[in-house]
């Protein structure tokens, strides 16, 4: 009698295969980039939108303080980022998913990488910039942009800034944190909202992710008071 289930251990070992490819690959083309700056978003932002063209025009300003763009490659927020990027003549990366609706690549990408599974790509939207700028999106944005909240928050990462761009677009959710989260449920400390910051125009972005790198360098975090960082044994 055959089980539909039979040849799982067969299809789960080469997908372990896949990857550590998808791993190797991001590891070699983002390990010498410099320094770099996350940029999430919308797929829907069009070109004569505002955020598409704030998005541009922080990745250009970015660009040419010396800072390499990394975005998930396709449309919207992440073309516009790119294309900034590409401006400027910096190292322009996209990060491609492949998606049942398949995501088209935009054409500003210096260096392309493509991925099958979500989790791989985060790692390297994380493991190798020095900021995260968020601009509105959807739930991809929200879930790129907590991420990296919650790697800070547990000193899995540097706490690098991450940075709201458009303060009509996220005070609700900001002030639902506050709120919510930290004053009527305690599940978050005061700290905990120190780990991000608004802003609503491309210089004052640049300016925090800039003013970190002078004052920090790539890997001189200094904890807020009352945090301690986990001992090595401790981390993964």
């Amino acid at each position: 009698m055959a089980y539909p289930d039979a040849d799982k251990p067969v299809q789960d070992l080469w997908r372990l295969f896949r990857i550590m490819a998808e791993f190797t690959e991001g590891f070699q083309e983002l390990g010498t980039i410099g320094p770099a700056v996350s940029i999430f978003g919308s797929s829907r932002a069009r070109p004569n939108e505002r955020y598409y063209q704030m998005a541009e025009e922080t990745a250009y300003q970015l660009g040419r303080s010396g800072f390499a763009i990394i975005t998930g490659g396709g449309g919207g927020i992440m073309e516009a980022a790119n294309k900034g990027a590409f401006r400027a003549g910096v190292t322009s990366v996209g990060l491609n998913i492949e998606l049942p609706n398949e995501q088209i690549p935009n054409k500003y990408q210096t260096v392309s990488l493509h991925f099958r599974y979500f989790f791989c790509r985060k790692v390297m939207f994380l493991k190798y910039a020095n900021g995260f700028v968020v601009f509105p999106g959807g739930y991809g944005t929200l879930d790129e942009f907590t991420e990296a909240l919650v790697l800070i928050q547990t000193l899995k990462q540097a706490s690098f800034p991450v940075i709201l761009m458009g303060s009509e677009f996220w005070q609700g959710l900001v002030d639902w944190i506050r709120g919510k989260l930290l004053e009527e449920r305690h599940y978050i400390s005061p700290p905990d909202l120190n780990v991000f910051t608004i802003a609503d125009d491309p210089e004052t972005a640049v300016k925090i992710l800039v003013d970190y790198r002078q004052a920090q360098g790539k890997t001189g975090f200094q904890l807020p008071p009352g945090m301690r960082r986990a001992s090595p044994d401790q981390r993964t």
